[in-house]
């Protein structure tokens, strides 16, 4: 039997309609109560797509999956795959510790030295809080006086990691691409967050006393992301805002397989391997040729692929869903682990 905790709208809402059709023993579980690892017992695997904007999460969910994997009991995501997640800085110092090619990244801890590197920079550069998805938290930097303001607020009163300004803006610019009801609701919620903050807002703690900054690779009009899970890779490619430089969150996508550059989805596999992960998300562009991260994730927004390239880099087409191979992924490690431990 395996454990899910249902979050909708996450992958759990597929894992248990695959154990519905598929008949998989599974419970319902509630990772925040305090008897969970009582909930546990039973169970040889626990599944629980938990979010970066979620404060209870953050709080507890590395701590929870590192003490069940102690007490062998499978968890996705497990530690390889999450203990980066939604931090910009660790994503840092992994990838240039395996010489990853990632976009030339900066990271300051006292306000002097990160003030003396803004004055030697060529702008425009990029910051970034350390978390946030969908281009949250991400401005461009285009002088050392707009760098040095960014310096010293960090080291002073730091940066909400939720700010409702930016939400509205989001959601004005959704509507204004989208022009539909939903997008239009989704507007009306963010005038109301204007107002009424949520109680994420009001737990997550400011981020201060570090600055991130990343080098700007101007003339790209897309970035890449390619999803692997297991021996396979899924991949889309995302347009730039207009107007904009980013491209997460634009809504502009393409899952044409022959607009995707082989070298982003080797270089996916590779480091997929090399981390042990059980589903990794890499944001890349393209430079002279060459494949660089952005940055990494273990979540992501559920979609539909076209298909998938296996291990062998060889186009497997049909439509497919990535949670649906997570929890087969997850079920047969169960049983292989099940199978070794009768030998």
């Amino acid at each position: 039997m395996i454990a899910i905790h249902p979050r909708p709208g996450s992958f759990s809402d597929r894992w248990i309609q695959y154990c519905e059709e598929h008949t998989v023993p599974y419970k319902l579980v509630n990772c925040y109560d305090n008897d969970i690892i009582d909930q546990l017992r039973e169970c040889k695997g626990l599944m629980w797509h938990w979010a970066h904007h979620d404060h209870k999460a953050v709080l507890f969910a590395r701590q929870l999956t590192y003490s069940l994997e102690q007490a062998g009991i499978k968890v996705f995501p497990d530690s390889r795959t999450c203990w980066h997640f939604d931090d910009k800085v660790g994503q840092k110092y992994l990838l240039e510790s395996l010489a990853t090619p990632l976009v030339k990244t900066f990271v300051f801890y006292e306000k002097n030295t990160a003030l003396e590197w803004s004055r030697s920079v060529r702008y425009p550069v990029v910051n970034k809080l350390r978390g946030g998805a969908g281009s949250e938290n991400v401005k461009l930097v285009n002088s050392q006086s707009e760098a040095s303001r960014i310096i010293r607020r960090a080291f002073g009163k730091g940066y909400k990691q939720k700010r409702r300004r930016y939400f509205l803006r989001e959601r004005l610019w959704q509507f204004r691409r989208d022009r539909n009801f939903r997008s239009f609701l989704n507007l009306s919620k963010g005038l109301a967050r204007l107002v009424i903050p949520t109680e994420s807002e009001k737990q997550l703690p400011r981020e201060k006393n570090y600055v991130y900054f990343q080098e700007f690779i101007p003339g790209s009009s897309f970035d890449i992301r390619v999803v692997v899970v297991g021996k396979r890779a899924f991949a889309l490619k995302r347009g730039v805002r207009e107007g904009d430089f980013r491209a997460s969150g634009s809504g502009v996508k393409e899952y044409d397989p022959a607009r995707i550059p082989i070298e982003c989805v080797k270089t996916a596999f590779y480091l997929t391997t090399k981390l042990g992960g059980q589903s990794l998300a890499f944001d890349m562009i393209m430079c002279d040729n060459n494949a660089s991260i952005i940055e990494m994730s273990y979540a992501f927004v559920t979609t539909t692929f076209p298909g998938f390239w296996d291990e062998k880099l060889e186009w497997i087409s049909g439509e497919c869903r990535v949670e649906d191979f997570v929890i087969k992924d997850f079920l047969n490690e169960i049983k292989e682990k099940a199978c070794d431990a009768q030998k």
